[in-house]
């Protein structure tokens, strides 16, 4: 008779490191530890099963991190966010030229399949094993098991994105005693893929709560499995996966196929019928904050938008006439709304920062430490592309043109010219009279940084500039400078100051927005040409799915609206490719710094274009004597950029794929001989 074993590592929620390298290791639970228990131990103890789920959750941490240190999560550094490149450019060239050390498995693009890998694997235990406990109460395990139902399809979620289609492992547990030859799994179709991430998330949908106590705020609830299950579906519908012919030659060790070849608009009513499944909760909504009269620049005064006859006098959602879009937007991020009073948050990872050997310091707060002027006692090294600021609309929600705008400064004198944001003077006018979002995410040339926790008044209210020769611009000495002459603000809260005994606000992780389903919804429907009949995720319902204007509005005008800047015209709902271009401008805009960005652009297919160009910023060489041409937009030679198309996914390290005698390599990459 075989006695399976299992670990009991200890104190699980102090954090773990990676002890997988890979799926073939599935369940080989003597390979790697010295101290074992048997699963009726640990299974029928309610404190050990509690120490297994949390280390579940540890494997969410460093490299499979959303948000945050750019060393451990690269992907959100897509073409729209930079960062001074340093260690001699090899964080910055893996990322931006596909030059991935994937030759061991302790560079960030494998330990992200093991730590996924490890987290399916413990899953999955947990859930086989979870109804031994009688100390648990009947309802108690229903939601853990739940919970590790969540974590397993969510793991595979993440390496879907990354990875495209990999193994599914069995749900019952591979049998540890065969051999490597034996253990060998190949992948499996992107479709399946999406199908089994989105049954696993029905089933979890099933068991989760619908709320969580603000104790327990970073664990799934129901309406996180539909959200996931929603987004898995998109990406199965998108031009990367739904009938890419590009991709022929992605292939499982038989030669066949992994990416669909034939194109299927029933994918996007599958992807908008389980974003509705999401808004029929009806138990979500975008935050919005009240208007407010204030002499505090940290939280100053609600700016009116530019009159619109249908939406100045409306309450939101159908107007701003009672919200003030810019702190609406802003207090999302920037830990002012604390996770379990954010009614837009869907899920979230919690403060999660942790590396893989669980060292804190990598998430939000490190995005925030590294956006910083170095004035602020900030590394002075997060900033943006021009792209990206030029991608921010006007107030009145017309596009950016850089051609109209003003050549000239803010002063005492032209204050009546920019009534649409609060610009101290010296400022140049392309950063003038642009919407609420603008201002709560670019940290331009001459914008202001509250530093309120600073103990000096001198450090409050600074001016940041970027010219060279001042205190945050181009040092000859320095790496400590922002390449594109463009900050980031978004994260950054008014108090934030690292310096003069200042602080960092703590900050929850908004892994999954509400506004993300809205758009994905809209999103789904704009490519539909049929009416399609789709069941509800639990039965109760059936969906008529169509391309409906009415419909789509209900995703976008939300989003809008809480920016303070006008829904999109007729002409536009009406045109299926001016829709789409509007939509993928309104993700960009809406979701920078969320880890979003990398991803759609692939999935899209526009990464060749929109990642394969240069990137400009100002002219960081010039002084302040020279202030005009610094907003000249030039090539940053810093940052240099290309895409191939292997660069569609992450490679599976030669270490893994040594392992696994059927596992395919990833087109482009290099495979194991």
């Amino acid at each position: 008779m075989k006695i399976n074993k299992v670990i009991l590592f200890g104190l699980l929620i102090g954090g773990a490191g990676i002890l997988f390298s890979s799926c073939s290791d599935y369940l080989d639970e003597e390979k790697n530890f010295k101290q074992l228990q048997t699963e009726d131990k640990i299974f029928t103890d309610k404190d050990y099963t509690e120490q297994w789920l949390a280390y579940c959750y540890a494997n969410l941490l460093g490299d499979n991190m959303e948000m945050g240190h750019w060393n451990v999560n690269v992907t959100n550094f897509s073409d729209d966010i930079i960062f001074n490149e340093g260690h001699n450019g090899t964080y910055y060239r893996e990322l931006k030229l596909g030059e991935y050390t994937y030759f061991t498995s302790n560079s960030y693009n494998a330990m992200a399949w093991s730590r996924s890998y490890d987290g399916i694997r413990q899953a999955s235990i947990l859930i086989n094993n979870i109804d031994k406990n009688t100390e648990l109460t009947e309802d108690e395990r229903t939601d853990i098991k739940g919970q590790a139902r969540f974590l397993r399809a969510y793991f595979y979620w993440l390496l879907l994105r990354r990875y495209g289609p990999v193994p599914i492992m069995p749900d019952a547990g591979a049998d540890y005693t065969k051999t490597y030859d034996e253990l060998s799994y190949p992948r499996n179709t992107y479709d399946e893929c999406a199908e089994y991430i989105a049954d696993q998330m029905v089933q979890a949908a099933k068991e989760l709560p619908s709320t969580r106590s603000s104790t327990q705020i970073a664990r799934p609830t129901k309406g996180a499995a539909l959200a996931v299950r929603a987004k898995a579906y998109l990406y199965d519908a998108s031009p990367l996966a739904n009938g890419n012919k590009e991709e022929s030659d992605f292939v499982d060790d038989k030669g066949n196929p992994l990416i669909d070849q034939t194109y299927d608009e029933s994918k996007w009513a599958k992807a908008a019928a389980a974003a509705l499944d999401v808004i029929n909760l009806n138990q979500y909504k975008l935050y919005t904050a009240s208007r407010k009269v204030s002499t505090d620049f940290a939280y100053p005064s609600t700016i009116n938008p530019p009159y619109n006859a249908k939406y100045s006098n409306k309450n939101y959602p159908d107007g701003w006439a009672d919200i003030d879009p810019f702190e609406s937007y802003r207090a999302i991020f920037d830990g002012d709304l604390i996770a379990s009073e954010d009614p837009e948050l869907i899920f979230t990872r919690g403060v999660n920062d942790a590396d893989n050997d669980g060292n804190s310091g990598n998430g939000i707060t490190a995005l925030v430490l590294h956006a910083l002027p170095s004035s602020a006692g900030g590394y002075n090294c997060h900033g943006l592309t021009q792209k990206q600021c030029d991608a921010y609309d006007m107030a009145d929600g017309t596009s950016f043109d850089r051609d109209e705008a003003p050549k000239e400064f803010t002063s005492n004198s032209n204050l009546a010219e920019h009534p649409y944001d609060h610009l101290g003077n010296g400022v140049w006018m392309e950063y003038a009279n642009r919407e609420p979002r603008f201002y709560a995410s670019v940290g331009f040339n001459g914008a202001i940084w509250p530093c309120v926790s600073a103990k000096d008044s001198w450090y409050q209210n600074l001016q940041i500039w970027y010219y060279r020769g001042q205190a945050d611009g181009r040092s000859n000495s320095s790496e400590r400078w922002i390449p594109t002459g463009i900050g980031m603000m978004k994260f950054v809260n008014p108090n934030d100051c690292n310096t003069d005994n200042g602080s960092v606000t703590s900050k929850a992780e908004p892994t999954i927005r509400y506004a993300d389903i809205l758009l994905m919804y809209a999103e789904a429907l704009n490519e539909l040409t049929q009416n399609y009949q789709i069941s509800s995720w639990d039965g109760s319902a059936t969906y008529s799915i169509k391309r409906d204007v009415e419909e789509m509005r209900r995703g976008v005008k939300p989003v809008r609206m809480r920016a303070g800047v006008p829904d999109y015209d007729d002409a536009t709902y009406a045109s299926q490719s001016a829709f789409r271009i509007k939509l993928k401008h309104e993700r960009q805009v809406e979701f920078l710094g969320e880890n979003q960005r990398y991803f759609d652009l692939r999935r899209w297919k526009d990464a060749p274009e929109e990642e394969g160009s240069q990137i400009y910023g100002c002219n960081t060489l010039m002084t302040k004597d020279h202030a005009a041409l610094y907003y000249v937009p030039v090539r940053v030679p810093y940052l240099q950029t290309a895409f191939s198309k292997k660069m569609y996914f992450w490679p599976v390290s030669q270490e893994e794929l040594k392992r696994d005698k059927r596992m395919t390599q990833a087109p482009g990459w290099k495979s194991y001989e």
